[in-house]
C-alpha cells in the first residue's frame, strides 16, 4: 500500500538526518522503550529508540536483533554516556547497523567522534542552551531539547522559551520535547524553528508499551495539573506523577531516604549488572558536575528501582512514574501507528489552515 502525500513541511533535515518518513521521535524511557515499542514506531514511519540504561549488554543485543526481526527502518538506541561498556555497545551498534545514537546525558567529545566515525548519528538530550551549544561544537548531528514540561530528569524553563533559544543558537537539528502529544505541537514545534518532536509520555499510552495495563490506566485518569517536580526520587529535578508514595517520599528527612537509596543501589546492581566501579564512578562524576552532596548521589540509585516497581512490577501504589505535564491531556491508548497517522494528519490539517485552506 502506498504511503500517502503529506504536506512538504513535514519532510524535515530531520527526517533527512534519521531516514524517517515523519519528524516524529519516540524517547529511550528506562523500563519502557523496548524492542516492540521502538520497531513499531519506525514502522510507523518515526524514530524508535531503544532504552538501553536498564539493559545488560546481552539484553540490548537481543533487543537490537528484536527490531531488525521487526522491521527494516532506522532506528536509535539511547546510551548512558558514562556506563562501563559504552564503548561495546558502541561497537555493538555500528556492527548491527543501528542510525542513532542518543544521550541522556552529554557524552563526551571524544565519544562523539568515536560514534560519528562509525557512521553512527549523534543526538544527545539537553535542558539549555549552553549545553546545545557545547555538543553542536563537539560535532553532535541534532540534539533533543526538553523543556520543563516534560517527564523525568527536567528544568525549569518551559519548552516555548527554551525551544526558540536553542535553535537561534545551533546550527543543527533540533528536535523539541516537553509537552508534546498531538499534531498540533508538532507544527507548533516546527513554527519555532524545530526540525520535529519527541514524545515520551503519548508513546508510554500505545498498545505496543509494555507497561502494565493499570499502570496505563493510572495515568490516564491524571490531569495536567497531577504531576510534581521532586529531588526525592535520586536527590536532582524529576518530574513525575503525583501519589501518596510521592507525597511520602516529599516528607521524607536524609535519615530515612539515604537507607532506602543504598538498599535500592543493592538491588539495581544485582539487576543490572553494573559494577560497584561503575557506580562509584558515576557518583564521582556527579559530584564534580553539580553542588551534589553524598546523600543525592547515593539517592541517585533510587530512580531505576523505583521506575521498575511501576513500570514492570506494574504497582503504581509502591514506584514512582515519571510523567510530563501532557498526561493530562491524553485519554486514549491507541497502537502505534494509529498514533502516528493521526499527528500526521491533524498536522497536515493545521497547516492547511494556516494557509488559508478549508
Amino acid at each position: 500500500m502506498s504511503t500517502p502525500a503529506h504536506h512538504g513541511a513535514l519532510h524535515t533535515a530531520a527526517c533527512t538526518l534519521f531516514g524517517t518518513r515523519y519528524p516524529i521521535v519516540q524517547t529511550g524511557m528506562g523500563w519502557v522503550a523496548g524492542a516492540r515499542l521502538a520497531s513499531a514506531t519506525s514502522a510507523a514511519g518515526g524514530l524508535g529508540i531503544i532504552a538501553s540504561a536498564t539493559l545488560t549488554y546481552e539484553q540490548l543485543a537481543q533487543a537490537v536483533q528484536h527490531v531488525k526481526e521487526r522491521t527494516d527502518a532506522p532506528f536509535g538506541v539511547n546510551l548512558r554516556a558514562d556506563a562501563e561498556d559504552v564503548d561495546a555497545r558502541v561497537d555493538l551498534m555500528v556492527r548491527e547497523g543501528v542510525r542513532v545514537a542518543s544521550f541522556a546525558l552529554a557524552p563526551r567529545e571524544d565519544l562523539i567522534k568515536r560514534c560519528k566515525d562509525n557512521g553512527l548519528v549523534v543526538m544527545p538530550s539537553i535542558g539549555a542552551r549552553r549545553h546545545a551549544e557545547k555538543v553542536a561544537g563537539w560535532g553532535a548531528d541534532a540534539v533533543i531539547v526538553q523543556g520543563g514540561e516534560g517527564g523525568g530528569h527536567t528544568g525549569a524553563v518551559p519548552t516555548t522559551l527554551l525551544l526558540p533559544q536553542v535553535v537561534d543558537a545551533v546550527d543543527i537539528p533540533v528536535i523539541a520535547a516537553g509537552g508534546f502529544f498531538d499534531g498540533r505541537g508538532l507544527v507548533a514545534a516546527l513554527a519555532y524553528g524545530a526540525a520535529g518532536i519527541a514524545m515520551g509520555t503519548r508513546f508510554l499510552l500505545t498498545k505496543e508499551s509494555t507497561v502494565p495495563d493499570a499502570v496505563k490506566a493510572f495515568y490516564l485518569e491524571r490531569a495536567v495539573t497531577d504531576t510534581v517536580v521532586t529531588k526525592q526520587v535520586d536527590g536532582m529535578p524529576h518530574r513525575v506523577l503525583r501519589t501518596d508514595l510521592v507525597e511520602r517520599l516529599e516528607r521524607t528527612g536524609p535519615i530515612t531516604s539515604l537507607p532506602r537509596a543504598i538498599k535500592n543501589a543493592f538491588a539495581f546492581k544485582r539487576l543490572s549488572g553494573t559494577s560497584w566501579r561503575a557506580i562509584v564512578k558515576e557518583g564521582l562524576a556527579m559530584k564534580r558536575g553539580g553542588d551534589y552532596s553524598w546523600s543525592q548521589v547515593v539517592m541517585a540509585a533510587n530512580t531505576p528501582m523505583l521506575l521498575k516497581a511501576a513500570m514492570v512490577d506494574g504497582r503504581p501504589d509502591l514506584g514512582v512514574m515519571a510523567s510530563g505535564q501532557a498526561v493530562g491531556m491524553i485519554d486514549d491508548i491507541p497502537s502505534v501507528a494509529d498514533l502516528i497517522e493521526r499527528i500526521v494528519a491533524e498536522a497536515d490539517k493545521t497547516l492547511t489552515r494556516l494557509a488559508g485552506g478549508t
